[in-house]
């Protein structure tokens, strides 16, 4: 059977929460596509502008970084992203469009806490916001659980709410998607094959303790990932 360039897609992994040098090069090791930097003073997996930089220096070439930011002011992720030299950064607050419309010389992912009354007329205003302020560096929506929390909280999305709205198209015309809210080894390749997502990203469901990875759940949510992309191929 031949498949289209669609049917193989492979799905990226993002490992987010990296606050140590071997932490990153395991993650690499592991097979991850990304590593997500925070730059939130509040959270407990932030990271200073020293120890970003020793995270930078312990990823081999072609992970990308990503620097993920909670409602900064636009100077404050320029400084960041300049100093260490970021191409990629992430929006995990109420940041408006307007924020990313100051960022253009960025690739943005924007997160967008699910809420199942809300999902659709929320990206109803991305559509809107997308061509009203040309918003050609909004390259992914990051698509987080319905807590007070950024993100990190290991509390599961509400993925039927979200396979809804794919089935509705109301996805279409936007960035791709990225699945995030309490993913583990145990439940990604599920998600996976329900929303054939651009990418998944996950924090704590790869953790021994806040901001320490361990390296057998990252080796465990990659394969899941890779089993679930080859079972769609199959089906």
């Amino acid at each position: 059977m031949s498949h289209s360039i669609d049917d193989v897609h492979r799905t990226r992994i993002k490992f987010c929460g990296i606050t140590r040098p071997q932490d990153a090069a395991a993650a690499a090791a592991a097979g991850a596509d990304a590593v997500g930097m925070i730059f939130h003073t509040a959270s407990g997996r932030n990271v200073t502008i020293d120890q970003a930089k020793q995270i930078l220096a312990a990823l081999p070439p072609f992970v990308t970084p990503v620097g993920l930011f909670v409602n900064s002011p636009v100077e404050e992720i320029r400084h960041i992203a300049g100093q260490l030299n970021l191409r990629h950064i992430q929006l995990q607050g109420q940041e408006q469009p307007e924020t990313i419309s100051q960022l253009m010389d960025l690739a943005v992912l924007k997160a967008i806490h699910v809420k199942q009354d809300q999902l659709t007329a929320v990206l109803s205003t991305w559509k809107r916001s997308i061509a009203t302020y040309s918003l050609s560096n909004l390259r992914g929506l990051h698509l987080e659980t319905d807590t007070t929390a950024p993100g990190g909280s290991g509390v599961a999305n509400d993925w039927p709410t979200i396979a809804r709205a794919q089935l509705a198209g109301h996805f279409k015309g936007l960035p791709p998607i990225i699945a995030a809210g309490g993913l583990t080894p145990g439940n990604v390749g599920d998600v996976v094959r329900l929303l054939r997502p651009w990418a998944v990203d996950v924090s704590s469901g790869i953790e021994s303790a806040l901001g320490i990875k361990f390296i057998d759940k990252m080796d465990a949510f990659v394969a899941a990932v890779r089993d679930a992309d080859q079972r769609a191929v199959s089906a």
